[in-house]
């Protein structure tokens, strides 16, 4: 890829990515403050500018590492939460940890419908980098969607899974929790099949199955 089409999908990818970041994570905030947590609110992550969620090492440092190594692009952000200050920490976790792949699906959804709105304006100016702007916006979130629902605590899937087994099941899957990212940044760099790693062989069919259904719904 050379230097102007890099400068031209990164300016396109831009918009779509810093709002699937910040929907996430702001998605989190403003649910674990519905139901009784104060830490992200407190901390003024209830919002959408990307610098409150984004993590110096989960969203930049992690990201370009993976990218290096060839593997799954992979990384993360930070909202705060501090499930025992919910009113009923294990069953409202349950909704907490939902609202970020909601918010994500949400987004697919809404890049779905620009798409459609951009191709049926094959004349106008803003049609061309519309069309290009929306196809990442819905990839990033149905990735980004996909991702977080894989049952590995701490990823929000993890946690649905904790909140929704017996105690003595969740308080075994929980122990894993410290050592999820490292597994996460293993499987991500970690190559599997024709040179592509773990998760993205995991994650590609599901994650390309929801793309395809989008596009076919809009």
């Amino acid at each position: 890829m050379n230097i102007d089409a890099l400068i031209q999908t990164i300016a396109l990818a831009a918009i779509p990515v810093l709002f699937a970041i910040t929907m996430h994570e702001a998605a989190h905030a403003y649910v674990a403050h519905h139901f009784g947590d104060m830490t992200a609110y407190s901390q003024g992550r209830v919002t959408l500018n990307p610098l409150k969620h984004i993590d110096p090492i989960g969203t930049v440092l992690v990201p370009l590492l993976t990218l290096f190594a060839g593997g799954f692009l992979f990384g993360w952000a930070n909202t705060p939460v501090n499930f025992a200050a919910l009113r009923r920490p294990k069953e409202d976790m349950l909704w907490v940890s939902l609202a970020g792949p909601a918010a994500n699906l949400a987004m697919a959804l809404f890049w779905a419908a620009m798409y459609k709105l951009a191709f049926m304006s094959p004349g106008n100016y803003f049609a061309e980098p519309l069309l290009g702007m929306a196809d990442i916006g819905v990839k990033i979130n149905a990735v980004l969607f996909v991702l977080n629902l894989l049952p590995l605590p701490p990823l929000d899937g993890g946690r649905i899974l904790i909140s929704m087994l017996p105690h003595r099941q969740a308080n075994q899957l929980a122990k894993i929790e410290p050592y999820g990212m490292i597994i996460m940044v293993v499987l991500a760099v970690l190559p599997l099949v024709a040179g592509r790693s773990i998760l993205s062989v995991l994650l590609s069919p599901v994650a390309g199955t929801l793309i395809r259904t989008l596009k076919t719904i809009f």
